[in-house]
Formats: C-alpha cells, structure tokens, sequence
C-alpha cells in the first residue's frame, strides 16, 4: 500500500548543520507523542478513516551527536478493509554530520513486512550509503545532508528571517536509495495562542515563540507525472529548540494531522568544548 510507505516517510521527516555553515543550537533533548487522525481523504484515496499514535524521541548533542528512536503505529480503513501499520526506527548522526546509521522495522498486522539496515558516510563526491539489510549492497547517490543537519539549517534560516529556501535531505526511509529535494516556506515568529488546544502540554514552553513551517518533499528520480510534483507535504509548528507539533501530513488524496498529547523534557547535555 503506497499511502503506508508515504505516512513511514513523511511521519519520520516531520519531527528532525552543515557542520561548520552554522551556530549549531542546543536542541532540547525529549519524548513528544503525537495522536495522528485523518483530516481529509478524496473518494481515489480509497481511506474511510486513520487513527494512531506516533511517538519521537530525541537525544544528543553538537559534541556527541544524535540519536533518534521513533514509532509510527496507525490503523488505516478503507472500504474494503483495516490495516495495522508499525514503524520502528532508530537512527545516530554523529556530530559531524558525516555519518548516518539507520534501522527501520516495518510491520503490517504485527506481521514484519520490512527490515532497512545501514550507513550512509559523506564523502567528497557524494553519499555512500552501505546496506546490510534487505540484502548487502552499496549505492553513491548524490550529495546531501542528514536529519539533524535538515533541522539545524532551518532553525538557522527561520531566526535569520529568511522565508523560503530549497535544500536536500537523506534519512533512510523506505528503500534507503534516494535524496529528497525540499522546498520550505518559514512563517513569521508567533506566540503560542491562549486558546492553542497543545498549550497545556507544552508546559514552561508555552512561552516560547515558534515559526510556522511549509516543506514539500520531492522525489527528483520520479519523472512518471512530467512536472515537478511533491510525494507529500508537512506544515507544523517549530520552537527554537527543536521541538514540532501541531503537524498536518498532505500527501495530495488524502491527508492527516498529528496533535501532540505528551511531552517529556530530559536534561540538557552539559555545555562544553568540542571539535565540529
């Protein structure tokens, strides 16, 4: 089912520096759930109705690099059936942001569909991304940076007040063989609005300003349509910390929003000197 594979990929792109470009902020390490409904679905679409639950765990620093654990579960409906969806992905960007190990675990009715396992190194004349699973092998694909980079460079944009700019993005997801292109729009800062239903949640981040965020993802490799066409959208919300919510994943028939329930805060890696 493509819209599965789309929800996997855009899910894991919603929620995360070229390593010397720029002021590598002090992302706050946390755990955010999210509950994920449907919010739109055309009558080709096929889906009746989408519920789940998508949580997203961040820790690391600008001097030991990152670590994501993720999990995406939904319950898909159509008018012909259900399906239970599972992704578990655990990712580390080192702090360099040279290297970029991955594993994704893909379940569908508890039943595993699909293992991803590898490393993706940057190298001089591109990426080089080294399967062990599905099966070995290696691909040079193009040049391009990882998550934590996609993230950092967009914090830095959004506080330099540019409003829209095109960059790449490598993660891992589905088949590990191909750099999205992006375009994103970024907002002017806002305060978070008295009546904003995730302000409880936030806690002492409630008084925090946030930018509002616009990414189309784009497949350069998918000529089928003849025009430039984005596999999906995603517009959220973004603090200054890293932190995302009030996420709404387009992907043209159909589209779904995910509402943040739970936040837990951990401590901030202590500040110190290190080599980028």
């Amino acid at each position: 089912m493509r819209a599965v594979r789309l929800l996997f990929n855009a899910a894991l792109l919603a929620v995360v520096p070229m390593a010397q470009a720029f002021a590598v902020p002090m992302l706050q390490p946390h755990r955010a759930v999210y509950d994920l409904s449907l919010d739109k679905a055309s009558d080709r679409s096929g889906i009746t109705g989408i519920s789940g639950r998508m949580v997203y765990e961040f820790n690391g620093s600008p001097c030991d690099g990152y670590t994501v654990k993720f999990r995406f579960v939904t319950q898909i409906s159509t008018s012909e059936n259900s399906r239970l969806t599972d992704q578990q992905t655990s990712t580390f960007e080192d702090a360099q942001g040279k290297t970029f190990s991955f594993v994704t675990k893909s379940f569908v009715d508890q039943n595993l569909d699909k293992e991803v396992k590898g490393m993706a190194t940057r190298e001089p004349q591109g990426l080089k991304v080294d399967l062990e699973k599905p099966k070995k092998s290696t691909l040079e694909l193009a040049a391009t940076q990882f998550p934590t980079q996609h993230l950092v460079e967009l914090i830095d944009k959004a506080k330099k007040g540019d409003t829209f700019y095109e960059t790449n993005l490598f993660d891992g997801s589905e088949d590990a063989d191909k750099v999205m292109s992006t375009t994103v729009i970024v907002g002017k800062p806002a305060a978070v609005a008295k009546d904003d239903p995730e302000l409880p949640v936030l806690a002492r981040l409630g008084k925090d300003k946030y930018w509002p965020v616009d990414i189309a993802y784009f497949d350069p490799t998918d000529k089928s349509t003849g025009e430039e066409v984005p596999q999906y959208r995603i517009s959220f919300k973004l603090n200054e910390n890293g932190l995302t919510r009030d996420l709404v994943m387009d992907y043209g028939d159909f589209s779904m929003t995910g509402k943040l329930v739970n936040l837990a805060l951990f401590d901030q890696p202590s500040k110190k000197t290190c080599n980028q």
